[in-house]
């Protein structure tokens, strides 16, 4: 599977959208800082993600989010979502696991 998927950052409330082919790997790697590009902003949470079939509808999908349209709809579909406090545990263990913040 090919996933797309969403942090929010608890720092700064910003998102960051990006794609990969193992998203449980990908956000452990997000959690603990193995990411240049969302180190200095930790803690994250996910707060959406989508599976593909195919890599390039994922790829495909990923641009259309980071685009100034794309990110609107994101907030759109999100907002409660954006606004809410982080869940501390989540009742799937499956969800549990794709935590990428550390309870305080």
């Amino acid at each position: 599977m090919h996933y797309v998927y969403v942090l929010q950052s608890l720092k700064d409330k910003k998102l960051y959208i990006d794609y990969t082919v193992d998203l449980r790997r990908r956000l452990k790697e997000h959690k603990y800082g193995g990411s240049e590009s969302t180190k200095k902003r930790l803690p994250f949470r996910l707060i959406f993600y989508e599976a593909f079939i195919l890599e390039r509808d994922a790829k495909r999908r990923e641009r259309y989010f980071k685009t100034t349209k794309g990110k609107r709809a994101l907030r759109l579909m999100l907002k409660d979502s954006l606004n809410s406090k982080p869940v501390a545990n989540f009742a799937l263990k499956d969800l549990r696991e794709m935590q990428v913040y550390k309870e305080p």
